[in-house]
């Protein structure tokens, strides 16, 4: 009876994932042939290839998906989202009043919060942060010390408006992420960075970030450090490896987060592009991997596939 209990529900569980696998894999089919050109789905496929995770581009102007690789890890992958998770803390920030972009402090480059290690690994400045630089540089120092001046309610309130926590409608039967709500200043620091109370799926982030870049087009002045942060961090910060060799510039933030299974860590990069009127938003995830490095390198590869395809005038259907 047990056997046959544990048979059926491997069988559900196989038949949610093929669901989910084949109804985000025909969305980027399907908009690959609308095109004629395969080239973007071909190169999120090799870039990609004989890496444990996903990537996931989207159309920003209606959330369609142009490229997927692996999809249902995209729709059910939970992990922590790690200092991709920064741009939402600075939106908070910003739009709370308790920071402005004359608002600087020193990185002392070592930073310890809830008994974890969690050290700066930008360059050393010799100069104070202000929002836009830190946020290109991924300073844990400056969110960790700012975030304090939110409080908990706050901060998991701006999550939420950004769509975490909740599915993100791109596929059917996609796990669900969680915010939690901290209870002392520690976990609320180590949230701020993207390392305590939230679990993601990379569809969730994707969609984050597409309501970002929508954002970008027409925002309040009092946004713009985090909008000059995310061109910043892949014009010369921790992001740097996601350009590529084109004209067309890109914004977006990496992430190298925690995990719960061991030492290691897990890649991330999440931004859009061209980053002056974005037409594409994009998320990799890499088990094992790391943000600036690793997951920008691939970011690098999709987004110049991207730009070939723009001067090429091939159309993905994407407003202009």
């Amino acid at each position: 009876m047990r056997r046959d209990v544990g048979s059926r529900a491997l069988l559900a569980g196989a038949a949610v994932c093929l669901v989910v696998c084949l109804t985000l894999w025909d969305s980027a089919e399907a908009q690959t042939r609308g095109t004629g050109s395969p080239t973007l789905q071909q190169v999120v496929t090799s870039a990609m290839a004989g890496r444990s995770g996903t990537a996931v581009v989207v159309e920003v102007a209606t959330g369609k998906i142009l490229a997927t690789y692996h999809p249902e890890v995209a729709a059910r992958r939970l992990a922590l989202p790690g200092s991709s998770i920064k741009t939402f803390t600075l939106i908070a920030l910003l739009d709370a009043g308790k920071v402005n972009e004359q608002t600087t402090l020193m990185c002392k480059r070592g930073l310890t919060v809830g008994g974890h290690h969690l050290d700066c690994t930008h360059p050393d400045m010799k100069q104070p942060f202000n929002p836009t630089t830190a946020l290109a540089y991924s300073c844990n120092t400056y969110f960790a010390a700012l975030a304090t001046r939110l409080t908990p309610t706050e901060l998991r309130g701006n999550l939420l408006k950004y769509g975490f926590g909740m599915p993100s409608g791109l596929a059917p039967n996609e796990a669900t992420g969680s915010v939690a709500l901290a209870g002392i200043q520690a976990e609320l620091q180590m949230q701020a960075i993207g390392e305590w109370g939230l679990q993601v799926t990379p569809l969730e982030l994707v969609r984050a970030y597409q309501k970002v870049a929508l954002l970008s087009r027409n925002h309040e002045a009092k946004l713009d450090p985090v909008f000059a942060g995310l061109e910043g961090s892949v014009a010369y910060g921790m992001g740097h490896l996601a350009q590529p060799n084109t004209a067309m510039k890109v914004a977006g933030k990496t992430g190298t987060s925690l995990v719960d299974e061991g030492s290691w860590r897990h890649g991330w990069f999440a931004g859009y592009a061209p980053a002056d009127k974005p037409e594409i938003a994009l998320v990799v995830f890499l088990e094992k991997g790391n943000g600036p490095i690793d997951a920008s390198g691939v970011a690098r590869e999709i987004f110049g596939a991207y730009a070939a395809e723009r001067s090429q005038g091939v159309s993905h259907g994407v407003g202009h």
